[in-house]
């Protein structure tokens, strides 16, 4: 003989609310562990009692685990389908700092040069070529004095008749002054002067 439907209501008696309780709480804990087994399915219980008493079913992974990814898919899914207005304030903020971002980023990719450059480098770099090329006419003018010293030396040996022997041999050409290379733009020297 099968039962019929159980009305589902408190039961007033103390003592068989508890027996209830103890019976109901195993089957739902043997569920539990059924259910983890053959669906191999992460699975949590938690049951208080009337009294206070906390019962608590975990399958593989503790339970603090389970509930910490419960709390985070369950504040993700409250987020994607209800969305607060500071949120959707905040999209605007955010659109307009990403795309001031991607601008500069543009940016930097068509000039990059310019953009590592500090605009004050130029002088800087105008200077030392200045500098470069000052030395480089000194080292000019010395091997110049160089020459002549030693084309005035020949000139005397062929003339004391040292060389007699061997043929005359013209002194090199040497022009009064040599050319310089002179690259970028040269200020003034009234326009340094003001800077220094």
């Amino acid at each position: 003989m099968g039962r019929g439907p159980v009305q589902l209501r408190r039961i007033e008696n103390k003592i068989n609310r508890q027996v209830t309780f103890s019976k109901r709480r195993n089957g739902l804990l043997k569920k539990a562990h059924e259910i983890s087994v053959l669906c191999d399915a992460e699975v949590a219980l938690i049951v208080f009692s009337t009294k206070g008493k906390l019962y608590e079913y975990s399958s593989h992974s503790s339970m603090e685990g389970i509930l910490e990814r419960y709390q985070r898919y369950s504040f993700e899914e409250r987020a994607v389908l209800n969305p607060s207005i500071e949120d959707q304030a905040n999209w605007g903020d955010e659109y307009v700092r990403l795309k001031s971002k991607l601008d500069a980023l543009q940016k930097s990719q068509r000039y990059p040069r310019l953009a590592q450059e500090d605009p004050y480098s130029g002088y800087d770099n105008e200077k030392a070529l200045t500098d470069q090329n000052g030395v480089l006419q000194k080292f000019m003018e010395a091997e110049k004095e160089k020459n002549k010293a030693l084309m005035n030396a020949q000139l005397r040996e062929q003339q004391n008749g040292a060389s007699t022997s061997s043929p005359s041999l013209s002194p090199p050409i040497v022009p009064d002054s040599m050319p310089t290379l002179n690259i970028g733009y040269h200020a003034s020297t009234e326009f340094i002067t003001a800077l220094n």
